[in-house]
């Protein structure tokens, strides 16, 4: 697995607006799309919260009407453990913003246990999820990376906090280290809700591709911090293993060093 160490190579590309990264991030999407139903007869992508899910509403456009929709396999990188109709609910905010819009099969969406969630029950639900990602992987359906046993996602689509998390990995939090599940969880996450289901790092870092699409100037600190290598951020930890890539938008990349323009 990877290691950290001072001058990480960080790809990068920077758009002038929030709505150019948002239609980057919809072309980056298809492609790898077309590529991996062509290669595979899947398209396994994993999605997060928050802006992210409105951005991938550029994909409902004409220019991106061959999507093979019914190929996909839809996951979260982290959820809220809450109810499946709550309002926090990653799931919910993506049903209602996007998976609506489009025909992938029920059966392709990969949400956490309804009943774990209507507990909150975070342990359950992390145990459950992890079961389903093994058992996609028993079906070929998702891959795994080389030797290691960590299944291989397609695309990932990440966001940041202003703070410097990814997913629901948060800085000076135990989960950044672990490394032996799948999945693990927090009840007591420093952004609301408190209980929350999150990929562990080292299967985040095996995707085949990552994307982390990162806009406004509210989170241009963690940006530059990331860029100089502040490791206790944990989103500086998505590391090249496969190919990872960040979308910014000028905002959010204002106070990167000059060294990283």
């Amino acid at each position: 697995m990877a290691s950290y160490s001072a001058n990480t190579k960080r790809e990068k590309k920077v758009f002038d607006t929030e709505d150019d990264v948002a239609k980057a991030m919809a072309e980056y999407t298809f492609n790898l799309s077309k590529k991996f139903c062509k290669k595979r007869g899947y398209f396994t992508i994993v999605l997060s919260g928050g802006d992210l899910v409105l951005w991938l509403k550029k994909l409902l456009v004409p220019e991106y009407a061959e999507t093979e929709w019914s190929k996909w396999h839809v996951f979260w990188v982290d959820e809220r453990v809450v109810p499946l109709d709550d309002k926090d609910s990653n799931y919910k905010q993506t049903l209602d913003s996007f998976l609506s819009e489009v025909p992938i099969p029920t059966s392709n969406i990969y949400a956490i246990d309804q009943n774990c969630a209507a507990l909150g029950d975070a342990k359950g639900a992390a145990i459950v999820y992890e079961e389903c990602i093994k058992r996609l992987v028993n079906q070929n359906i998702i891959r795994t990376y080389k030797s290691s046993g960590f299944p291989q996602f397609d695309l990932q689509l990440l966001g940041m906090g202003p703070d410097g998390h990814m997913a629901s990995l948060f800085p000076g939090h135990y989960q950044i280290k672990e490394k032996a599940s799948l999945v693990t969880y927090i009840t007591n996450s420093p952004k609301l809700p408190p209980k929350r289901i999150t990929f562990t790092l080292p299967v985040i870092n095996c995707a085949s591709y990552n994307l982390m699409a990162v806009c406004g100037e509210a989170q241009a600190d963690a940006v530059a911090k990331v860029f100089k290598d502040d490791f206790n951020l944990p989103s500086a930890r998505l590391t090249a293993d496969t190919q990872a890539i960040w979308y910014l938008d000028k905002a959010a990349a204002s106070k990167l060093p000059s060294e990283c323009l």
